[in-house]
């Protein structure tokens, strides 16, 4: 049967992004105010009006801050899932540090939502080499990390051994899938404006522009695909501003017209799991 699923994901980063990066003084901190206070129930408002299902994805730090509004999010029937607790790459931690900060975030989302995440998704999509050892450890059924695919769920591998010079050498794969995601579908590099010591992200680009490129991506799915799954990425202080939240409905409204179903990244991880079961190991995208 024919089905071209589309996720809305949002990374409820809030102050903690900023934090992460040194970006402390109250300019930056105000941005990420803006996402908590202002954007949220901007995008509550809209995702009510047309009762599309989405996933979050909130740092512990956010949880703890904002519980009021992560609270409307879990009410709302939205899926919350782990996003590290400070904002900080799994790669730029230890493997102790890694898991202090699994575990000290699924903590926070348990009290919110009586269990812990089935999806994760690492700060800044820098996954550790520990990080997938540590995620079955943990008992979570998926990532949303990686970019291995566009529209095809795949099991993420442990073990491989990458080196500079010599060829690559891949692990098996696990139980833990894999709902790849890519820049190009996130709001953040098109939109923000970031400038550090060291680099400037220029972003700033027309709303109309990138939304016909997400536009464009999913018609590609459903005239190449039998099934499939598109994963968009949005933050509430970035999506949130009004002449993005204009394109965000409208980008909603051509899915739904173009017969998208909109699912929890938790339920298309679990329908891709009913498709195709570990000990199939699928050979073809597209299932």
């Amino acid at each position: 049967m024919s089905q071209h699923i589309a996720c809305l994901t949002f990374d409820f980063d809030a102050l903690s992004g900023f934090i992460a990066r040194g970006m402390t003084s109250p300019s930056p901190i105000s941005r990420g105010e803006f996402g908590a206070d202002v954007a949220a129930p901007r995008l509550f408002a809209l995702l009510g009006k047309y009762r599309v299902p989405t996933s979050w994805y909130v740092p512990g730090h956010t949880l703890e801050t904002y519980p009021d509004p992560c609270r409307r999010v879990f009410d709302a029937g939205h899926e919350i899932g782990h996003h590290g607790w400070a904002h900080v790459p799994p790669a730029a931690m230890t493997r102790e540090q890694e898991e202090q900060a699994l575990v000290r975030a699924n903590d926070q989302i348990r009290k919110l939502t009586g269990q812990g995440a089935r999806g994760y998704r690492s700060p800044s999509w820098d996954l550790s080499a520990h990080s997938v050892e540590l995620l079955l450890k943990h008992g979570f059924r998926y990532d949303s990390s990686m970019m291995g695919n566009d529209y095809t769920p795949y099991r993420v591998r442990q073990g491989d051994v990458i080196a500079p010079d010599a060829p690559a050498r891949f692990g098996a794969a696990t139980r833990l899938i894999e709902m790849p995601v890519s820049w190009t579908l996130d709001d953040y590099p098109h939109f923000e404006f970031v400038r550090t010591p060291s680099s400037v992200l220029q972003g700033l680009m027309n709303a109309n522009s990138v939304l016909e490129n997400w536009v464009n991506d999913f018609l590609y799915m459903k005239d190449h695909f039998e099934w499939g799954v598109i994963t968009y990425t949005f933050h509430p202080f970035v999506i949130g501003r009004g002449h993005r939240m204009i394109a965000l409905e409208k980008l909603i409204r051509t899915l739904t017209e173009n017969g998208a179903t909109f699912m929890k990244l938790e339920d298309a991880a679990a329908e891709f799991e009913r498709r195709a079961p570990l000990a199939a190991r699928p050979s073809q995208p597209g299932l």
